[in-house]
């Protein structure tokens, strides 16, 4: 089969020809139609992503795909089903092994580019919006909105009844914010966003991908009990938070990696992709792809990513 596998990290990634995968106890075998890109995985390619690899490896978080083989002991999952996934890495290849407890049956509602754009980017939304308690008149601030998971936190706070901010760099990128339901739009390279947060009434909830200087101005712009999720540092500055700020506003700062929950609770996981399915099905949720690329570009691919050139999601189709 062809991959795409990182032999050297920092390095471009090179299509080889490798084996197909052979799933071990408890793993199904699957044909990638389609694989998600994101953030995370321009990280992982140099080595600096909260999960290591050692090369040579095949990159690529999220699939949609068809179950071809069963491991021992796999059950509910027959050759056939079509299934979307998060494994973390192996994505970006014709074929790929995967633990059947990540897998989860998709519906015909959603296309294969579609399911790959879907689960990291609401998932995180969900699983983080839910663990924040945002609750229905609270103000939602979004940074980096117009991204793969921003854009999802704008659209779940919108059907949760928030108000939400949204924070991008271009006028461009704000008008897919405006497009997915936010209240209030903020130019991240022309406004001051303390203070226009503030002049809006503060934030009880602030979605953080992005980290540095936004995650500082924030912070100061937070209501007392406001809650504050960083869940990634896009801007490469991993912030030092000053906890006498936290202090004074009685501030909570929750830790929250998605990819955790693969290993400590898959079955949050699983059950949140079911709900968003759901929610998807009464077409409250529209999942936006600037980008399809075939799988010999996903170097381009990772360069839309790093350079912040795409919006929503970039996809690899098989």
């Amino acid at each position: 089969m062809k991959a795409m596998q990182i032999h050297t990290l920092g390095k471009p990634m090179r299509l080889v020809e490798v084996d197909k995968p052979v799933p071990a106890p408890g793993e199904v075998q699957v044909q990638v139609h389609a694989c998600g890109m994101n953030f995370g995985d321009t990280l992982i390619v140099e080595g600096n992503y909260q999960e290591k690899f050692e090369p040579p490896f095949t990159p690529g978080m999220e699939i949609c795909g068809t179950v071809t083989a069963l491991g021992e002991g796999v059950e509910g999952l027959p050759v056939g089903t079509r299934i979307g996934a998060y494994g973390g890495s192996g994505g970006l290849a014709q074929y790929t092994s995967i633990a059947a407890d990540r897998c989860v049956e998709v519906p015909d509602t959603l296309s294969d580019t579609e399911v790959a754009a879907f689960l990291v980017a609401y998932g995180t939304s969900h699983l983080a919006l839910e663990r924040a308690a945002l609750k229905a008149g609270e103000t939602l601030l979004v940074l980096g909105a117009s991204g793969g998971v921003g854009l999802t936190a704008v659209e779940l706070g919108k059907l949760m009844e928030a108000k939400v901010i949204a924070v991008a760099r271009s006028a461009e990128k704000l008008a897919v914010c405006k497009a997915a339901g936010a209240d209030h739009l903020i130019n991240s390279e022309t406004d001051d966003i303390r203070k226009v947060v503030k002049s809006l009434g503060g934030a009880d909830v602030v979605y953080d991908p992005v980290g540095g200087a936004q995650f500082k101005a924030a912070l100061r712009a937070c209501n007392p009990l406001a809650r504050i999720l960083p869940l990634g540092f896009a801007s490469g500055d991993i912030p030092q938070i000053p906890a006498n700020i936290l202090l004074v506003k009685n501030i909570t700062v929750i830790g929250y990696y998605w990819g955790g929950y693969t290993v400590f609770a898959p079955e949050k996981l699983t059950n949140s992709f079911k709900a968003l399915f759901d929610i998807h099905a009464t077409g409250a949720l529209k999942p936006h792809i600037s980008h399809i690329l075939p799988l010999e570009q996903a170097n381009e691919a990772l360069t839309l990513l790093k350079s912040r050139q795409s919006t929503g999601k970039v996809v690899i189709a098989l």
